[in-house]
């Protein structure tokens, strides 16, 4: 069958779907896994063709970038979601000039923050790649705002469309690099290549232009609502990223490179997944905001959705790692086996919990999510500065047991608070 006839097919099946929920979890799926085969594809390439120096080395890269780049995710575009129709154009144009100058202000950051990270790590290879890998943050301005509103008017099969686009291009670059034997910036320069593609979809998928002249009229609202969301964002990156620089700092590059081979083998499907959950939940439960049995139907709906896509999942991968990590990485990644089916794992929680993340930022308390992480984030910085002294099996086990223990209780918490506060109030 002809490449065109499944799309055509696969298109006339989700629309069928009654869910909107599931139908833009299918898109955002079925991006997911296109991503995910390039991704594996070039996983096994880059496995065989860099050393785990060069894994090391791009994993501190990576990591850098990630944390500055976490400020682009500031709440900006969720308050574009959640705002009222009325509203919409002067938040819109005050959201695109505030992005400018928040993005300017990061690669200046990133660009200094080069120098002394090169230091702290005895390693001055890292100042040029992230100096590099800054320069993508000056392209994301330019389709931030279309991306908001695309994913507001609940249009996620665009963005399926450029996230497979995108990613997938980026993976097959980097597995085309790695065989020409540009060790680490294999990784690092597709990054930078890739950007523009964002934006030209996002350009050619919604009609809004911004007007030229600069305003900062709305930005105090902007940045009164999307502080507490920019601090959720900022402590789910640093907790998704201490691991590897307590482990590049206190054990050695090496050690990172097989510890973050692990993290990316083992959860890298998982985490495509939990993030096209949150990416396709928070509309849903948005447009529903207003009819209190249809809005508890659809949250508990999605949970349900949830259970059936990741628990087997997970199990599946991490029961089989012993068996395909050998015969499709080689056999210098054993020694990373256990930490993979530790930090695979952890997967299983994770994204109940960005679910109830996203039902207190629906009925307006994203405050009590900050909360929650500022608790969490202490409680997961304490526990990995004990695990390390175990070295990397160490690390990954307190990985698994912080999430197994705390998401849950999260999670139940939120559920029972918030539909207990809208039956009070309806009442």
């Amino acid at each position: 069958m002809k490449p065109k006839n499944v799309w055509r097919k696969l298109s006339q099946r989700f629309k069928k779907v009654d869910s909107p929920f599931t139908r833009n979890l299918g898109w955002l799926g079925l991006s997911g896994a296109v991503i995910r085969v390039t991704r594996l594809l070039t996983t096994v390439v880059l496995a065989r063709f860099l050393t785990q120096h060069d894994y090391g080395l791009v994993a501190i890269v990576l990591t850098v970038n990630d944390i500055v780049r976490v400020f682009t995710r500031n709440g900006i575009g969720t308050r574009l979601i959640q705002a009222k129709a009325e509203d919409i154009s002067q938040l819109a144009q005050s959201a695109y000039w505030l992005n400018w100058a928040i993005s300017i202000a990061l690669f200046i950051t990133q660009c200094i923050a080069a120098f002394p990270l090169a230091w702290f790590y005895r390693d001055d290879q890292l100042i040029l790649p992230i100096c590099t890998m800054a320069i993508s943050l000056l392209l994301l301005p330019h389709g931030l705002v279309q991306a908001a509103l695309i994913q507001r008017e609940n249009r996620l099969k665009a963005i399926a469309v450029v996230e497979m686009v995108q990613f997938s291009t980026d993976n097959i670059l980097s597995l085309i690099f790695a065989i020409a034997g540009w060790g680490m910036w294999a990784i690092i320069l597709p990054k930078l290549l890739v950007p523009p593609i964002w934006v030209y979809i996002m350009l050619k998928n919604h009609s809004w232009r911004p007007k030229l002249k600069f305003t900062t009229v709305g930005w105090s609202d902007l940045l009164r609502f999307g502080r507490n969301v920019l601090g959720v964002e900022l402590l789910n990156n640093l907790r998704g990223n201490l691991d590897y620089l307590i482990v590049g700092r206190f054990l050695s590059i090496e050690a990172l490179g097989i510890y973050y081979f692990a993290f990316n083998a083992g959860l890298g499907i998982s985490l495509g997944i939990i993030t096209s959950i949150k990416s396709a939940l928070l509309p849903h439960l948005c447009d529903a905001r207003a009819n209190l049995p249809q809005f508890k139907q659809r949250y508990f709906s999605s949970l349900k959705t949830i259970s059936l896509i990741i628990l087997p999942m997970v199990l599946l991968q991490s029961s089989l790692a012993p068996i395909y990590v050998p015969i499709v990485f080689g056999e210098k990644w054993i020694p990373a086996i256990p930490v993979l089916i530790l930090i695979c794992l952890s997967a299983i929680p994770r994204p109940f919990a960005d679910s109830a993340s996203q039902l207190l930022i629906a009925v307006d308390k994203p405050q009590i999510d900050l909360l929650w992480n500022v608790i969490f984030t202490v409680l997961f910085s304490v526990t990995l500065l004990i695990g390390v002294q175990w070295q990397s099996i160490g690390v990954a086990t307190t990985v698994l047991l912080i999430h197994a223990v705390c998401l849950p209780l999260f999670t139940i918490w939120v559920t029972q608070y918030v539909f207990k506060r809208l039956s009070a109030v309806e009442k």
